[in-house]
């Protein structure tokens, strides 16, 4: 399985002759699918949520939300790692551009009402591992709740 997510991952995101936009996006949405399976709990608002930022933020269409999710579901029981998500969005993401991706995670992180500490932990470790500071991190974990409050 761990394979074919690989596969999946390096065909969409390190294709040289693939759209650099469009891998920056599938490498953003990978991250935010981790936060939702981290927990070993899917919930249907945290997947909820997942679908509308990939199709409202991220222009991907149905059938790569569906695919991307689908992989993430199955690799629940398996360990990844996100060096090669975080590592496209340093080399591509400016501060602005990882402070949103930062507060789509928490969005993700507070869709079912409940902040598991392993969601908080893997948003914790993407924010040093992308290279956000401290008082974003904070910032964009207020700004998703303040989010959750208006809608």
């Amino acid at each position: 399985m761990i394979d074919r997510i690989k596969q999946f991952f390096t065909s969409e995101i390190s294709n040289p002759d693939g759209d650099i936009a469009h891998q920056h996006q599938l490498a953003a949405a990978s991250l935010m699918v981790e936060v939702m399976i981290i927990d070993r709990h899917l919930d249907s608002a945290e997947l909820n949520v997942i679908k509308q930022l990939l199709e409202q933020q991220f222009e991907l269409n149905e059938d790569e939300i569906s695919q991307l999710i689908s992989l993430a579901q199955k690799e629940v029981d398996e360990a990844t790692s996100l060096f090669q998500f975080t590592r496209l969005v340093n080399d591509h993401f400016d501060r602005s551009s990882k402070n949103h991706l930062m507060k789509n995670l928490w969005q993700v992180a507070f869709a079912d009402d409940q902040l598991d500490k392993h969601e908080e932990a893997i948003i914790r470790r993407i924010a040093e591992l992308i290279h956000v500071s401290h008082s974003d991190f904070i910032r964009s974990k207020h700004g998703a709740k303040q989010s959750l409050k208006k809608s």
